[in-house]
């Protein structure tokens, strides 16, 4: 049986509160497992445990960001995507010199800042950016779900919410946190409108096939399992 791609953890050092948790909510919303330092010291201890990517601001409190890839450099190679403010070629050029695998100018987007997230993450793990699970499969880069080789057409929140429960299967999940998992804790809406997800979910995943792969766990959520 395939495993589905492990979940990347990404680490966020940025010392903006509010872009740190818009960032920290778009990824997870992507399934990514996020951590977060608020400093550069902070980011450069987080950054040596290993994550797959790091998220880094150039202008940090304590160290910043160019001090913190260099003293990274001289032991990890994770991915690093700066963040700054600056953008003036010298700076850019100064970072990237420094061991930064890519660089990012404030204001940016966050559908850019994510696909050069999956960029660097398909750099470094080449072929595991498909989830296979049973006759499932989930091409993360081409967003594109397939069951016993049949295209499964899905709205971007059924693909989310199905990417959600495939990446922590074997958790049963509430409404409450399949909600904040997909839609965000931000969110204006009613926790219950994961009933109407699921049953748009399973009339295309499960409908025409014998195994079912959602389960309901009564009086608590949703799961699919092993």
């Amino acid at each position: 049986m395939n495993e589905p791609a492990s979940v990347y953890k990404v680490l966020i050092v940025e010392d903006d509160a509010a872009i740190s948790r818009v960032l920290q909510l778009e990824l997870q919303h992507e399934g990514y497992e996020v951590d977060v330092a608020h400093d550069g010291l902070e980011g450069l201890e987080k950054a040596l445990k290993e994550p797959d990517l790091v998220i880094l601001d150039l202008m940090l409190p304590r160290m910043d960001g160019l001090e913190v890839t260099k003293r990274l450099r001289a032991k990890s190679a994770v991915p690093v995507i700066m963040l700054t403010a600056k953008d003036r070629v010298p700076d850019r050029v100064a970072g990237l010199d420094i061991g930064a695998d890519d660089y990012l100018t404030k204001p940016f987007s966050t559908d850019e800042l994510l696909a050069r997230v999956r960029a660097r993450l398909r750099q470094k793990h080449p072929k595991s950016n498909k989830i296979e699970y049973r006759d499932v499969v989930m091409d993360r880069d081409r967003r594109e779900v397939t069951r016993s080789g049949k295209a499964i057409p899905l709205t971007a929140k059924e693909y989310a919410l199905l990417e959600y429960l495939l990446l922590h299967r074997n958790k049963v999940h509430t409404r409450d946190e399949l909600f904040n998992g997909v839609w965000g804790s931000d969110f204006l809406g009613d926790s219950n409108l994961i009933d109407v997800y699921i049953r748009y979910l399973r009339g295309k995943i499960d409908e025409g096939f014998d195994e079912k792969l959602i389960t309901t766990v009564r009086g608590v959520g949703y799961t699919i399992k092993d």
